[in-house]
């Protein structure tokens, strides 16, 4: 049987052989002769061109093949007579679209190609061509697709990357840009880590994007610190999301960027404060406890030294229990300031005045190795605090300063009226905005790492070699100033020096009048009746025994309703009231409110070893107020119930 596919040679074009192949091919096919003349059509071309085989064939290849450019609108030159007069393949250009017979326009592609005889001359052309309708509506739905999520993505805030399943940037929005200082001819089409010379290559980061290619797998706040060239330190959390369409097969990656340095930095700064709140009050309730039995120990010393004759051998070994009591109380007094339980007179004074009377000391105390200098503003505001204690805390800055230069350098003292304004604020938590005097310590000493800073305020923290110093120095600074209501920051580098600088608040209020005034020295006797109101025993009857030994007649009472009972029911018209002020049931203002009720002219001296909320603002004692510290000695007990008596 004959095969129906075998060529017939002598019809040429008309052979079965032929038409099958070219029937069974999706594509358009349009043959024409060397003198552009159609010859033949495959249904395909048929059904684009709006032609039967058997109209069109013997037309001119330019009246059934008609194409327009898209964009123009302007007549193309048909492929197969360039094929015809250059003899090579020529492919369509884009944009091209054929004009079927009844005026349709349809998108095609491809291309034209001669077709050679024996001796290699071009006898004849071949178009093929696509219909490229459905491609055309595919690719403007993925063009919209696209422009649609990249305004998407413009509107994100956080900096965002899209990137393909090679890790290439396809897009990335405008807060990326801007935050990490790249523009988009550096972004688009490089891969992930080459973005900006490399400096995306941050560990892990390609390992845990590669690692989501092929799983249905993501990673959430990926916390990374990474320093870059332009920026700097930046501490970042990175998420990231593979995107995929019906297969599991990954299409891109967004990966969100969250810079946090700046909350990171907050945080720890709440941590710190935190941590510095908790020993703060551990410090203070370890100091209140402890005043208490160096109370008794140096007050009954004192009773103990003042039955020993001058040539008594004990009286040597005595003076060294009640020297090391002084040192216990002074750093007692330290700690009180770092939890910001020491009891502050402040007044309202000039910074620059006070710095002024202190620079011939400070002179002497860092020695002649090192340059000292001071820059004080001109019409510096007025600040109300503890002169004494600000007094400490610049002494303290400077002893600090002098040890960070062992082979000398420059200490710089300087005062400033600020602003700190809200972005100053956004920056340092629980700072208030508004009018602040700055005090500022720069030296040119070793400096300190980041570490080193983040514990300078703690306590009994110190870089000092053993012996040569408690730890407490910056912690009582620290107190101090925060009691103050102000706020203090250090700024340092290792081999670059340290400042430390201190804002306290400005006030309007008239500056304090200085009352000179000479320090009693021996201890006064006296006359007159003291209720002593003390819920520890031994500090009850030490009290009382240093006071009648001094000629007063004396009272105590264990608490307040032991003191009411004696004045409203038993009728004691005391002279003076000496009050703890913190007591079980009953506060010491308290007490001294209900005896004024009966005897309203009472004089009154507190005592503690540190002072609360119920007589202090934030630990400041109200104004003329008297008030004795403990540890206290028999000469300050007496000379504090001279002045209170004295009104």
């Amino acid at each position: 049987m004959e095969d129906q596919y075998e060529p017939d040679r002598a019809s040429g074009l008309d052979g079965k052989w032929f038409r099958a192949v070219c029937e069974s091919i999706a594509d358009a096919v349009m043959v024409g002769d060397k003198n552009g003349t159609v010859q033949y059509l495959n249904p395909v071309a048929e059904k684009l061109t709006g032609w039967p085989e058997k109209d069109a064939v013997g037309m001119p290849l330019e009246r059934v093949f008609r194409i327009i450019n898209e964009e123009s609108r302007e007549v193309v030159e048909s492929p197969a007579a360039k094929v015809l007069r250059e003899g090579l393949v020529v492919g369509l250009a884009n944009h091209t679209l054929l004009i079927s017979r009844d005026g349709s326009e349809i998108p095609i592609a491809d291309s034209g190609s001669p077709v050679r005889d024996g001796s290699g001359d071009v006898v004849g052309v071949v178009l093929v061509f696509r219909d490229q309708t459905e491609a055309r509506k595919a690719e403007r739905s993925l063009q919209e697709a696209r422009d649609f999520a990249e305004d998407i993505v413009a509107t994100i805030r956080e900096p965002l990357i899209v990137m393909d399943a090679h890790l290439k940037v396809i897009s990335a929005n405008p807060p990326f840009y801007r935050s990490f200082e790249v523009g988009e001819e550096e972004t688009v089409d490089k891969y992930i880590y080459d973005l900006g010379n490399g400096q995306w290559n941050i560990p892990r980061l390609r390992e845990l994007l590669e690692d989501i290619l092929p799983h249905n797998t993501s990673f959430n706040d990926f916390k990374v610190e990474h320093d870059f060239e332009h920026i700097g330190k930046r501490v970042m959390l990175l998420n990231a999301r593979r995107i995929h369409r019906g297969t599991s097969k990954t299409q891109m990656i967004l990966l969100s960027i969250e810079d946090v340095t700046e909350r990171t930095r907050l945080e720890e700064q709440y941590r710190q404060a935190q941590k510095l709140e908790a020993v703060g009050l551990l410090a203070g309730g370890v100091a209140h406890d402890f005043n208490n039995l160096l109370t008794v120990i140096l007050g009954y010393g004192e009773v103990m030294l003042g039955t020993l004759q001058r040539d008594d051998p004990l009286r040597e070994d005595l003076d060294k229990i009640l020297n090391a009591c002084h040192q216990g109380a002074n750093l007692i007094h330290q700690l009180l300031a770092f939890s910001r339980k020491q009891t502050m007179q402040p007044e309202v004074l000039d910074l620059n005045r006070l710095l002024d009377s202190q620079k011939k000391l400070l002179q002497r105390l860092i020695g002649e190795d090192i340059e000292f200098a001071t820059v004080f503003a001109e019409d510096l505001g007025l600040v109300k605090v503890d002169a004494g204690q600000i007094e400490q805390v610049v002494m303290n800055l400077v002893v600090n300063a002098r040890d960070a230069m062992p082979h000398g350098g420059k200490l710089l003292i300087e005062t400033a009226n600020v602003e700190l304004d809200e972005e100053y604020i956004r920056s340092h938590m629980s700072v208030v905005p508004g009018r602040y005097v700055m005090l500022a310590v720069t030296d040119t000493g070793i400096g300190m790492e980041k570490e080193t800073q983040s514990k300078v305020f703690e306590p009994f923290f110190s870089t000092k070699e053993m012996g040569r110093g408690t730890g407490l120095g910056l912690s009582t600074v620290y107190g101090i100033v925060k009691q103050s209501g102000g706020h203090i920051w250090v700024y340092s580098e290792p081999g670059k020096g340290t400042t430390f600088k201190i804002y306290l608040p400005q006030t309007d209020d008239s500056p304090s009048i200085k009352r000179e005034c000479t320090p009693d020295m021996e201890v006064r006797q006296g006359s007159g009746h003291i209720l002593v109101v003390e819920d520890e025993s031994a500090i009850r009857e030490l009290v009382g025994l240093q006071l009648e030994t001094i000629g007063y007649q004396v009272t105590l009472a264990a608490n307040g309703k032991e003191a009411l009972l004696a004045v409203e029911v038993e009728g004691l018209r005391p002279d003076l009231l000496i009050t703890d002020v913190i007591m079980p049931g009953m506060s010491g203002a308290v007490l001294l409110e209900r005896l004024r009720r009966v005897q309203p002219g009472l004089k009154v001296l507190f005592m503690s070893g540190y002072t609360d909320n119920v007589i202090v603002h934030q630990g400041v004692l109200d104004p003329g107020i008297p008030f004795i510290q403990k540890p206290f000695s028999a000469r300050d007990l007496s000379a504090a119930v001279h002045r209170a008596l004295r009104g």
